[in-house]
């Protein structure tokens, strides 16, 4: 591993693919806790799991030279979102940290939720493609409220239904740092677009959102609409793949429309129902 490193070219070490396990995992770390070159580190798909991630948590623990970690697909579980939740309550230079595809369920999202609400070095944060509930959606909601450092969460891909959903963006209202919110492919259903529409209204910050494929039917999109007629600050928007049909979409326009100060640059709709009513909006 240490000769590895003395061959690696540039400040980014990228071992994708490699099958690492854990092992692979605890020679690298042991190497990179004294390396002052390496800034960028990309371990993603090598099975590390809890154990690995462990070992390469110490070793961050340590460095203070590595900002950007990508350890996604690794496997990594509860024991990984523990190990990993300890570093970040101790590690003050990572800035952007990718953690999707790692079955992190609604016990894992209590460890994780800890380092987010104590660290605010932390500015990108990839949870997506993992395992989480309803039960993870109100203990992340309560930490995205108190963070003061995220600047992008993309959490899509997991398990947010109605309650669960609503109590997630509900943190959202009271965040005044986080700029891109990705909650795509979940299940927010009606109610999660009901708490999005109250959180677009009390949020002055936010600048994307994604809500691509959530259930969010007709009802759902009226309470986006509600929010955005109020919003200033949201500049794209993504609505796509929901069922909003023709009366939904109008309303988000209508909205809109209504808002002399939005700031919406990127609108995402149903190709199909906005043709229908293009016109109308010209």
């Amino acid at each position: 591993a240490s000769g590895l490193l003395r061959r690696s070219p540039g400040p980014a070490l990228s071992l994708r693919h490699r099958g690492l396990g854990p092992r692979g995992a605890k020679a690298l770390a042991l190497s990179l806790m004294v390396d002052t070159s390496i800034l960028t580190l990309d371990l993603s798909d090598n099975w590390l799991q809890g154990e690995g991630a462990a070992a390469v948590a110490e070793m961050l623990k340590e460095n203070c030279y590595i900002s950007a970690v990508d350890l996604s697909d690794n496997k990594l579980g509860v024991e990984g979102a523990k190990a990993f939740s300890a570093m970040l309550l101790e590690n003050t230079t990572i800035v952007s940290l990718q953690l999707s595809g790692n079955e992190f369920d609604d016990q894992a999202a209590k460890y994780l939720a800890d380092a987010i609400t104590a660290n605010s070095k932390v500015e990108i944060l990839d949870l997506s493609y993992n395992m989480f509930g309803d039960k993870a959606g109100e203990i992340l909601g309560t930490a995205i409220a108190e963070n003061i450092g995220l600047k992008e969460l993309k959490i899509s891909w997991n398990h947010f239904h109605s309650q669960g959903a609503a109590a997630l963006v509900k943190g959202l209202g009271s965040n005044i740092f986080l700029k891109v919110l990705d909650v795509s492919y979940n299940g927010f259903g009606n109610s999660g677009a009901a708490a999005l529409g109250e959180a677009l209204k009390a949020n002055n910050v936010l600048e994307e959102l994604n809500v691509r494929n959530n259930r969010i039917s007709v009802e759902g999109a009226l309470h986006i609409a509600a929010g955005l007629k109020e919003n200033k600050t949201l500049k794209r928007l993504n609505m796509t793949r929901n069922p909003i049909q023709s009366e939904g979409c109008c309303g988000v326009l209508k909205a809109l429309q209504a808002n002399s100060g939005t700031g919406i640059e990127i609108l995402d709709l149903p190709l199909t129902v906005f043709w229908q009513h293009s016109e109308e909006f010209v």
